[in-house]
């Protein structure tokens, strides 16, 4: 079974996430959550023995890391962290610029205004 993690400051969001992965991919996945960029930080060092195979993350959460988006530096923490090399990391924000970022950063994204579309979460089969 696959690990994944969700990071939104968001309860409903995180809610939501789990649910559509949980109705696409029954017993595939196992999910844990984090409402913030620190928090999921601190799980990514708690389980790196046994690292998270996919990480879903929003970009806008604490404003602490300003000028980067709260998830872009999870995403450059992540990529420091040798045993999450082969970790995917899939974007889900509201941002304009999510586009951009995702490429700046080489990882997959679904735009939030998307995620209604359940569908949209058929990006994880690149990660089964």
């Amino acid at each position: 079974m696959k690990r994944i993690l969700i990071v939104d400051d968001s309860p409903s969001w995180r809610k939501y996430h789990t649910n559509a992965i949980n109705q696409l991919y029954p017993d595939k996945f196992e999910i844990d959550t984090a409402d913030f960029a620190i928090t999921a930080n601190e799980k990514l060092y708690l389980n790196e023995d046994t690292p998270y195979d996919i990480i879903l993350t929003d970009m806008q959460m604490e404003t602490n890391f300003l000028p980067l988006y709260a998830g872009e530096w999870l995403i450059e923490q992540i990529k420091k962290m040798k045993n999450y090399y082969k970790t995917g990391i899939i974007i889900i924000s509201a941002t304009p610029t999510i586009r951009m970022i995702a490429q700046k950063y080489n990882t997959d994204y679904i735009p939030k205004s998307h995620c209604r579309d359940i569908n949209a979460y058929r990006v994880l089969e690149n990660y089964l």
